[in-house]
């Protein structure tokens, strides 16, 4: 299921759709580069895409971590991305009152996970009348995102995704359990897996969040199988130098052959559904 999401390419594509960026805005000429090449990808593989990029980074362990490089610049950078790429866009935001001012720039809203049950948050987003993606908290099952889905439904809106990104094993590790894909899709909503950030390991002693970038590949080869409309992943072309998320990135080299793969077994997996 590809929303129906104003400027996303190919309506018609039987291939799953991509949500893609950087963890963070860092500057205009890195979220262009980001972007021009995913483009790029998706055009070669034809995979529906929407670019993703945290204006401002609000869950942060320590308080020296990066936190953006400013609201509204940050915000106008991502929606001038948009327009020069011809993308729809996606960035989160973490209470009430960023909702309309996010929406002014953005074609998705973003709840994050630690945030899906907040009430207030999923009102404010839906009145917006933008598509919603609420992840899927870490300490919830797919099943119990239908309540977050009725809280978004409340204000009218009807246009939402989720998306999946483990569960906490422990204090400092996530596991993915694939049932939630078709759990979630019961909820008659895309389903998106997060594929970078379902492989952090938070909570580390340094205060910034450790990863395992080497099952980027496996995670998304088994979403797909699993059933899952969407792919999610944060990509840079340093990924070690960026200013966020720097362990659980994939290199930006390393997308054309991922998008390559999972596209392949995409193909095999319609070809089943078909018989």
């Amino acid at each position: 299921m590809i929303p129906d999401i104003p400027k996303i390419n190919y309506a018609g594509s039987n291939n799953f759709f991509l949500v893609a960026g950087p963890c963070v805005i860092e500057s205009r000429s890195g979220l262009y580069e980001i972007a021009a090449r995913i483009t790029e990808i998706s055009d070669k593989y034809n995979i529906p895409l929407i670019l993703k990029a945290s204006y401002r980074k609000a869950n942060r362990s320590r308080i020296d971590s990066f936190s953006g490089i400013g609201d509204n610049e940050a915000l106008e950078i991502l929606a001038s991305a948009g327009e020069k790429y011809d993308l729809p866009v996606i960035t989160d935001i973490h209470n009430p009152g960023e909702a309309e001012q996010a929406a002014q720039y953005v074609d998705i809203i973003q709840i994050p996970a630690f945030l899906c049950r907040q009430t207030d948050l999923l009102i404010a987003a839906g009145e917006t009348g933008k598509w919603i993606n609420i992840k899927k908290g870490q300490f919830l099952s797919g099943s119990s995102m239908g309540y977050a889905i009725e809280k978004v439904k409340h204000t009218g809106n009807n246009n939402i995704m989720l998306t999946d990104r483990g569960n906490m094993f422990g204090y400092s590790d996530l596991v993915v359990d694939m049932r939630n894909i078709p759990l979630m899709k019961e909820h008659g909503v895309p389903v998106i897996m997060d594929i970078t950030h379902s492989l952090q390991k938070p909570n580390q002693a340094e205060g910034v969040s450790g990863g395992d970038p080497a099952m980027i590949e496996t995670i998304g080869r088994a979403a797909i199988a699993a059933g899952a409309d969407g792919i999610f992943l944060e990509t840079h072309p340093k990924p070690r130098q960026a200013l966020s998320d720097a362990a659980n990135m994939l290199h930006l080299d390393m997308l054309d052959s991922l998008m390559f793969r999972l596209t392949e077994i995409r193909s095999v997996i319609g070809k089943l559904d078909n018989e």
